[in-house]
């Protein structure tokens, strides 16, 4: 957020200033308190929102608990195996932000193997509204999440190339065709009544 300095303008020779008197303090919209103003606010990498409620990134840092906390997530989704960072656990607990560990393997193709069962089960945790606001975040936001984001659109009935559309958007030059794939072929039947949060939504 930037806020507009004052002032700026020349002072008129006819009001100069009386040499006794102590220097002004500083102005409230100097670049120094703008700069610190808007550190405060920093979105993890590939940070984006999905829908009411519901936003996607790559893995945060201490450095986005500021912005995190402006979200008021009662939910974070994690997508990797790897054990979740005290730091991160502790910014949690402090605010109250329960954590759902989906342990999806990072491989790279041709030897990946996207647990369908596992996004059914993720998905079912994002369809859940008292889990909301909520996040989706594994790594650096574009396989894992992608292909959980994109089963989500498919529950939405969006067609596959908005789908695929918004998938490469975040995983541009390492876009994989086996996570479309995926995605194609994924079987929303199971998933009966879609909370009207999220009928809107159609693409």
């Amino acid at each position: 957020m930037k806020v507009d300095g004052f002032g700026g303008g020349e002072i008129c020779a006819a009001a100069e200033a009386n040499t006794t008197e102590s220097p002004p303090a500083p102005e409230i919209g100097t670049e120094e308190n703008e700069k610190d103003v808007e550190e405060m606010f920093v979105p993890p990498l590939n940070f984006a929102m999905v829908d009411n409620g519901v936003f996607r990134s790559g893995f945060p840092d201490p450095a986005n608990f500021s912005f995190l906390q402006s979200l008021g997530l009662r939910s974070i989704i994690y997508l990797c195996p790897e054990p979740y960072p005290d730091s991160m656990n502790e910014f949690l607990k402090a605010k109250g932000i329960r954590l759902f560990q989906f342990a999806i393997d990072g491989g790279k193709e041709p030897f990946v193997n996207i647990p369908e069962e596992t996004i059914r089960e993720a998905l079912q945790v994002v369809l859940d509204v008292r889990n909301h606001p909520i996040l989706i975040h594994c790594k650096r936001g574009k396989h894992r999440t992608g292909c959980l984001v994109g089963c989500l659109r498919k529950l939405q009935k969006w067609c596959l190339s908005s789908i695929f559309d918004e998938y490469q958007r975040f995983a541009a030059a390492k876009a994989r065709v086996s996570d479309q794939r995926f995605m194609e072929l994924f079987d929303v039947s199971c998933f009966k009544n879609l909370p009207t949060s999220f009928t809107g939504s159609m693409r």
